[in-house]
């Protein structure tokens, strides 16, 4: 058994290994998953500048991608759709209405020479094996530019996610030039189709952005959707406004689709209903108004790392220091190589060293004729001669050597020289360069294609509880036990919108807080039933009176009820197994008369809720008395400063109350109830909710 668990252990570290690595996670340094690297390696090595079916790069992908052509096609349509590196030709889709692409055999493509630029040099290029060991892929591209922020990526690992929204390519560059001159910068997100952006959550791209649609309410009677939010294309919005419409949150008369080349949803409001009336509501309910959560995660130093938007910056701007050293030092020795070839060529003919060759007879005598004619011009020479060198000099042609032109040899040294001290002067002055090759790289890209689409601006969410209206009756049913705004028979309590929450208090003192339902068995021992909400619970006192069935002993408790876990359930009273609710009262204040049974000296007594004071839900009760009683009556009064008292009980009953409560607080100032404008009593049932006798 220990063996088959380590098996497991072992092959579900790799397998996890493997899908964030290897497929889920781009890479930080190129900012490609391994399926798009692949399919840029493909085009590479297929480029000649014309166009390829999609179909054939996607068989030739293959040849390094071992998961099928499914994931490739769906890749090469993604990265081709992102307008950078890849020219496509034929229907790619259309991410402002939904539409998919046309199959791979009916669209083409081609690498564009900005890819090249940008990421291609095999001569600093580290290359591996492909999967079935036949030909060589990347590790990874050098590229010069943070591709992972232009893109934007997502992805689902084991146990980790990414998702890098896209960012404006001509931003990026130059907040990269200013990592490399040490100067401040800030980049916010740039979606392709357009919207507006608040990025006050933003968090350098680890918490979230909110984004809404560009509406056009010029028009009191119409709107038009102009732009979508990202991640939302014209099917998805049109159904989401019909879905409010069905269920009433709209008074929209018909919704039109015009999308093609550019959105243009139209809105026709219905009669009586007005733009300002429905903008709010538009956000709330439809998703004309989206959160996107972001999180940056990327592969560095072949291990998944979260990191800032502005990490990712620094990081590309020591990476091009690096690239650019690379290839300053591979331009150089490619110059020295020229310069000695040159001067080989020059020295070979100008001093008639292949005269020395005609009377030898053996390859041995004809190469050592050769090393010896070049002896006396050593110090001529950028380094000492080769085998392949002398096999150079063997293979100019005759014809050649008789043209050979001294002065154009000596003025294409002069400036194979002068490259080299250019070379040198870059490698001195890495900074430079690199701002400069980033600067081509950004003359490079389209200005219209690549201008910002996304507004940035300030504004709140709309939280649909703050749009929605309480126009729903909820009703109880003390039949049949059901509550709900679905419910036909029984009581109408009051008003609720759909995202309200309601306080549910049963008669043996359990209470919990639930969503309002639309059909819901609750039993038929509910004592109070109203809104949850905790603007209304701060003002709402719940006045408790209970008997503890064993020493028949009545007290009363005062408290606030607040911070639900929803449907948990609590209880009111101190020992809900020994203790009966008698009574339960949301007035502010009320006197209460008590009639006590038998025979006594004291037949009734009276005092008010305020002569008590209001603690915490989990306190326990003050005695009211020990006398068994036979009736409570309340009836509601103004609020009046008061000492509070411990009992109302004759002096021989004064003694230390049994449920003795935590510690006290101060008693909590309570604006006075306004005088009632009938002559009708005032009692429980003039406030909101579902009150019951517990007699």
């Amino acid at each position: 058994m220990a063996n088959a668990k380590d098996l497991f252990r072992q092959n579900f570290i790799e397998y996890a290994s493997y899908v964030i690595k290897d497929r889920a996670i781009p890479d930080i340094e190129d900012g490609l998953k391994p399926v798009q690297r692949r399919i840029l390696h493909t085009m590479i090595e297929m480029d000649d500048g014309r166009f390829n079916k999609v179909a054939n790069v996607v068989g030739s992908t293959m040849h390094y991608h071992p998961h099928g052509d499914a994931s490739i096609y769906t890749a090469l349509v993604n990265l081709a759709n992102c307008d950078l590196f890849i020219d496509k030709q034929g229907n790619y889709g259309n991410f402002m209405t939904g539409d998919g692409p046309a199959a791979a055999r009916y669209i083409e493509c081609r690498l564009l020479p900005f890819a090249k630029k940008v990421l291609y040099n095999p001569e600093i290029t580290e290359y591996v094996e492909s999967y079935d060991g036949r030909s060589k892929e990347p590790v990874v591209f050098p590229a010069k530019i943070p591709v992972v922020l232009i893109q934007g990526t997502e992805g689902i690992a084991v146990g980790m996610s990414t998702k890098i929204l896209p960012h404006n390519a001509h931003e990026v560059i130059d907040a990269q030039i200013a990592a490399i001159k040490g100067e401040d910068f800030q980049l916010y997100p740039d979606f392709p189709g357009g919207g507006i952006m608040d990025v006050s959550d933003y968090q350098d791209g680890l918490g979230s952005v909110a984004v809404r649609a560009k509406l056009d309410t010029s028009n009191a009677k119409k709107i038009i959707i102009e732009e979508l939010p990202y991640g939302v294309d014209s099917e998805k919005m049109i159904k989401s406004i019909e879905d409010a419409i069905k269920k009433g949150r709209l008074k929209i008369q018909s919704v039109s689709d015009f999308t093609a080349d550019s959105v243009n949803i139209e809105i026709s409001l219905a009669k009586g209903t007005y733009t300002k009336d429905v903008v709010d509501a538009l956000y709330a309910y439809t998703l004309c108004e989206q959160k996107i959560s972001v999180n940056c995660l990327v592969i560095r130093d072949k291990l998944p790392h979260v990191c800032t938007v502005s990490d990712v910056i620094r990081y590309h701007a020591d990476h091009i220091l690096e690239v650019s050293k690379k290839e300053l030092e591979v331009q150089r020795g490619h110059l020295f190589d020229r310069l000695h070839t040159r001067t080989l060529e020059r020295i070979f003919i100008e001093e008639r060293i292949y005269k020395r060759i005609e009377q030898k007879r053996t390859q041995e005598a004809v190469v050592q004729a050769i090393r010896t004619g070049f002896e006396p011009y050593a110090d001529q020479l950028v380094r000492e001669i080769t085998d392949e060198d002398i096999d150079h000099l063997l293979k100019i042609p005759i014809r050649r050597i008789s043209l050979f032109d001294i002065e154009k040899n000596h003025q294409e040294i002069d400036q194979i020289n002068a490259d080299i001290k250019q070379v040198d002067y870059d490698l001195s002055h890495l900074d430079e360069y690199s701002i400069k090759t980033l600067n081509n790289i950004k003359a490079d890209l389209d200005a219209e294609t690549h201008r910002r689409k996304t507004v940035i601006a300030d504004f709140n969410m709309v939280d649909v509880r703050d749009v929605a209206k309480r126009d729903l009756d909820l009703r109880y049913d003390g039949a049949t036990g059901y509550l709900g705004t679905n419910v036909k028979t029984g009581t109408p309590l009051f008003k609720v919108s759909e995202f309200d929450k309601i306080l549910i208090v049963q008669k043996n003192g359990t209470y919990y807080c639930s969503n309002v339902p639309d059909k819901l068995f609750v039993g038929k021992d509910i004592t109070y039933c109203g809104l949850a909400d905790k603007e209304v619970l701060e003002d709402i006192v719940f006045t408790v009176i209970y008997l503890d069935k064993k020493t028949k002993v009545t007290y009363i408790k005062r408290c606030k009820l607040s911070g639900f876990i929803m449907n948990k359930p609590y209880e009111l009273l101190p020992d809900p197994d020994n203790n009966s609710l008698k009574k339960l009262s949301v007035l502010p204040n009320a006197e209460v008369t008590v009639t006590y049974k038998g025979p006594s000296r004291i037949k009734e007594s009276t005092f008010l809720f305020s002569d008590y004071l209001v603690k915490g839900a989990k306190a326990g009760g003050v005695t009211i008395t020990k006398k068994e009683i036979a009736s409570i009556r309340i009836k509601a009064c103004k609020l009046v400063e008061s000492a509070p008292k411990q009992n109302i009980d004759s002096e021989e009953d004064d003694e230390e109350p049994e449920g003795e409560d935590v510690e006290e607080k101060e008693e909590p100032k309570v604006k006075p109830v306004p005088e009632p404008k009938s002559t009708k009593k005032p009692s429980d049932d003039d406030m909101p909710g579902l009150f019951d006798d517990v007699d």
